[in-house]
């Protein structure tokens, strides 16, 4: 597919996402000149067959992969829903608080149930208890692929539930403003009222947090259409109960009330009945080619940014790598920060995996960055 193929797919899937959250039929006319295997390569790049499977469906077209892709999401949101019952049962009886955060929220604001695919849930809970918590998930039947390294331990359970159980929503690697804002996050949380333990966020601090969340992306390897399509559906779904000068003033404290605005505007633009502006167009086309993770390329170019871009950029850029700074070490190793005398170790250690388990990876790297003006 050339980038022209891909451009047009994209707007394709971009006018069936609006149909589908908009409640609208495809015309016929507009679905006869589809491509559908570049169609659903695109869907795939940013998350989006299912819910692009859901409006083809509705204008009376069966294609098998979007058929799958939509039967595939609806299995996984409904197994996962299952054990994240299980464990929250578990965690009411332990007496840990708990909040479903991110996707695991927006997917019930889409139409039906699968629409909105789901790579992993994710849950916040008291840090206090990650290693009850760590217990109550092997317990459970899940396998433990990353326990105590970061601000969020990784589990997973045949055949598809992937949870991320996070201790904070935001580590010291992170901007400074987002980290100590949501440093005490369980004073700016609901407590639900069907349970003992549960809580949630406000609409407006849902809203605020996803911002901040989408902001982390987007400066670092971008992200994709699926993150512009929540944010619509936010909007259009919670609109009454979101205070837009409340908003204002608190993503003025995260730095991002820039992000948020241009965030906000390209969103309902594109999918309600706006007008793309020039400065949306701009944004948009960085989406559209970061998929729904980001690149490699784009990380590369946004960090290289930060250390004043050229050759001087990059040289800072590559001894970054080489040498971590200590918030990142205490994050990342903590058992290296707690001994520092380990310190040479660990540069040698990492230096040792980049030139033989992830040889590939740090030549590729390289080349990218070498290739960045």
């Amino acid at each position: 597919m050339t980038k022209q193929e891909y451009s047009q797919a994209m707007e394709d899937v971009i006018y069936l996402c609006r149909c589908a959250v908009n409640d609208i039929i495809p015309e016929k006319e507009k679905t006869d000149k589809m491509n559908l295997e570049y169609l659903f390569q695109a869907a795939q790049k940013h998350s989006l067959s299912a819910v692009v499977a859901h409006s083809l469906e509705r204008a009376g077209i069966k294609d098998h992969a979007f058929r799958q892709a939509k039967a595939k999401s609806i299995r996984k949101v409904t197994v996962m829903e299952i054990d994240k019952e299980l464990l929250f049962q578990r965690m009411e009886a332990e007496k840990i608080w708990y909040m479903p955060l991110k996707g695991a929220v927006i997917k019930d604001l889409y139409p039906s149930i699968g629409i909105r695919q789901m790579a992993d849930f994710d849950i916040l809970f008291d840090s206090k208890y990650a290693e009850q918590v760590h217990s109550i998930m092997l317990s459970l039947g899940f396998t433990c692929e990353h326990f105590g390294k970061s601000n969020h331990d990784v589990y997973f359970k045949q055949p598809v539930s992937n949870f991320e159980m996070h201790i904070s929503l935001f580590n010291k690697t992170h901007k400074s403003e987002i980290y100590n804002y949501y440093r005490f996050v369980k004073d700016r949380l609901l407590k639900d009222t069907d349970n003992n333990y549960g809580y949630h966020f406000s609409a407006n601090d849902l809203y605020i947090y996803l911002t901040a969340h989408e902001y982390k992306h987007f400066h670092g390897g971008g992200t994709g259409v699926r993150s512009l399509l929540d944010t619509y559906v936010i909007w259009q779904k919670l609109g009454d109960e979101l205070d837009e000068e409340y908003i204002r003033t608190e993503c003025q404290k995260l730095d991002i009330s820039d992000f948020e605005r241009k965030n906000r505007q390209l969103a309902i633009n594109l999918f309600g009945k706006g007008t793309l502006t020039e400065e949306d167009k701009e944004i948009l086309q960085y989406i559209i080619f970061s998929g729904t993770y980001g690149t490699c390329k784009n990380h590369l170019e946004n960090n290289l940014k930060k250390y004043g871009g050229g050759k001087k950029g990059k040289m800072k850029l590559i001894l970054r790598s080489l040498f971590l700074p200590m918030d990142v070490v205490k994050e990342t190793y903590p058992v290296v920060y707690r001994y520092k005398i380990l310190l040479p170790g660990l540069f040698f250690y990492r230096l040792g995996k980049a030139v033989t388990v992830k040889r590939k990876e740090t030549c590729s790297k390289l080349k990218i960055l070498m290739k960045i003006k």
